[in-house]
């Protein structure tokens, strides 16, 4: 697809595959992929760019499936520029681009607690976007503020407010993009942090299948949240409880499978399309609904076009 496209100093890459770019490995090519030099150079872009040309902005691609026929417009992907974390008192600043897990090992040196994120895969800018969370700790918790590029170029700061946080969400305008967002989080000791931490970890290789091709969780839990994004009952309802009992565990669609050590992990065992992956995952919607009634929410975000045959 031809575009045309204001100049940058970053970096603009016609019909780029993004498969490489998911941690699922699936994916077909983006007519564009930007990735700007800095904040300016985004802001820059997107006030000079047709308004008619779609924007997707892309983290690591964690927790993301790109359909095989890639994606029309431009995807914007942050890169070293957007990775910074620094840290006053208990306050932590951090790039989109930094890894969850490395904010959560630097506050924790510092004395800050945001050892949730040390297991969450993926980086800052998803984090907000999902209000991610895990043992019963959110984003929401500790946010302060983000800012973001507008689609118009304008930078511009968010509070939890503007954001609306929810479970696994937030409310961001199309076409919006994050660069940084700052946490307050509990002050606590460094080393009884960092044990926490590898706590955590341990927990998480026992019970999750951390060496798999996978996005992590694939549905969201069926159970009730509230507008803060905080559970409002005590987790009894897991989505991997309802796939089981829908005899989904293990259930394969060529190259995919639900996960055999913990069944709400779509895993890519190697060859599998982003068609076989989503179709997987739908089948396992249809069959948990026939089975109980629930009719889970993908929590993988699925973007893009499908192959055309």
């Amino acid at each position: 697809m031809s575009l045309d496209l204001p100049p940058v100093r970053g970096t603009l890459t016609e019909n780029r595959p993004l498969n490489d770019l998911t941690w699922l490995r699936v994916g077909g090519p983006a007519d564009w992929l930007f990735q700007p030099a800095d904040i300016a150079d985004l802001q820059d872009f997107l006030g000079n760019l047709d308004p008619s040309i779609p924007v997707f902005p892309m983290g690591v691609g964690s927790n993301l499936i790109v359909r095989d026929g890639g994606i029309r417009g431009v995807v914007i992907r942050m890169g070293r520029g957007f990775n910074g974390v620094s840290i006053e008192a208990t306050t932590v600043t951090a790039g989109v681009a930094a890894l969850d897990a490395h904010v959560a090992r630097k506050a924790a040196a510092a004395g800050v607690n945001l050892t949730f994120l040390r297991t969450i895969p993926g980086a800052i800018g998803g984090a907000v976007r999902m209000n991610a969370g895990c043992y019963g700790d959110y984003v929401a918790d500790v946010f302060v503020s983000a800012r973001a590029v507008t689609r118009a170029g304008q930078l511009v700061t968010l509070t939890a407010g503007d954001l609306n946080f929810a479970y696994r969400q937030s409310d961001l305008p199309e076409g919006w993009v994050l660069v940084e967002a700052t946490f307050e989080g509990p002050a606590g000791d460094p080393a009884e942090l960092e044990a926490h931490m590898a706590a955590q970890l341990a927990k998480r290789d026992e019970t999750q299948p951390t060496r798999d091709r996978t996005a992590g969780s694939t549905f969201r839990n069926p159970a009730g949240f509230s507008s803060t994004g905080r559970a409002d009952d005590p987790h009894d309802l897991k989505a991997w409880k309802v796939i089981d009992d829908a005899g989904m565990r293990g259930a394969t669609l060529g190259g995919a499978q639900m996960n055999r050590m913990h069944s709400n992990f779509l895993t890519n065992t190697g060859g599998a399309s982003a068609a076989d992956l989503e179709g997987l995952g739908e089948l396992v919607r249809k069959k948990v609904y026939e089975n109980s009634g629930i009719e889970l929410q993908w929590e993988i975000k699925r973007v893009g076009e499908p192959a055309v045959d």
